[in-house]
């Protein structure tokens, strides 16, 4: 039986539990600076889950902290639900400095109020630190931020439709189908609220091809960009290949 995109991704109840969680980890700690924070943007039917997933766990590792993982529907609950809205604002984001960072980046960003909306929120959690962002124009959205490293996912057509046809369990001709629709109203839709290209390689710390390259190299190497490229490197004692390089000298 055919499978919707949205069954391949831990229910929504699930990842709010664990961003609470976090939440509350943030305030008994009352940490005194921003942690670093990864969005990630991809072509339709590259593995950015996946990836995101992956280098969830890599950098838990390496920081020896508490990682969330936010897509397009955490971010939309979070924006869209008042009780989470206030928590977030009350306790984790610095409000007037998100709005600083999207009047001094964008000036008036979008016409769509509802998504003005989410990315004001979006900013807030990326300059908390210790998030891993999937789409909603996150690269963009979050260039200014000091704490932020961005990622890209790029591959050729065939090999997207036949990703989403073997995650959704579809025909090719389907796939093929929902590949190209879904791709042209992504990038559209960016195009239009964020005033920006959203493939533009100037956005990204790198940008890697998903066809040539697996999702567990992909997120090894965006390991190593963050961790080598975040200043506080007490942050990152626990990483692995950092112990490793400490024995050996």
């Amino acid at each position: 039986m055919p499978k919707s995109f949205d069954s391949l991704i831990p229910s929504i109840e699930q990842r709010e539990a664990g961003w609470m969680r976090l939440r509350e980890r943030f305030e008994q700690a009352h940490r005194p600076q921003a942690h670093p924070s990864v969005t990630i943007s991809r072509q339709y039917g590259c593995e950015g889950y996946a990836l995101a997933q992956r280098l969830k766990v890599l950098l838990e590792e390496a920081s020896g902290q508490p990682w969330n993982l936010f897509d397009k529907a955490l971010v939309d609950q979070v924006a869209s639900d008042e009780n989470l809205s206030r928590q977030l604002l009350g306790h984790l984001g610095d409000e007037s400095h998100a709005q600083d960072v999207l009047r001094t980046h964008f000036g008036h960003l979008t016409h769509d109020d509802a998504y003005a909306k989410v990315v004001k929120h979006l900013v807030q959690i990326a300059m908390v630190g210790s998030a891993i962002i999937v789409g909603r124009g996150g690269a963009v959205a979050c260039q200014d931020l000091k704490n932020c490293f961005h990622f890209r996912l790029e591959a050729g057509l065939d090999f997207r439709i036949s990703t989403i046809a073997r995650r959704l369990d579809i025909p090719l001709e389907e796939a093929e189908k929902l590949v190209r629709k879904q791709s042209k109203l992504r990038e559209k839709f960016i195009s239009e609220c964020l005033h920006a290209d959203v493939t533009s390689s100037r956005w990204y710390d790198a940008v890697f091809n998903n066809e040539r390259q697996s999702v567990e190299t992909i997120a090894q190497a965006c390991r190593r960009v963050v961790v080598d490229g975040w200043p506080d490197q007490d942050y990152f004692r626990h990483d692995p290949m950092r112990v490793t390089h400490l024995i050996r000298s």
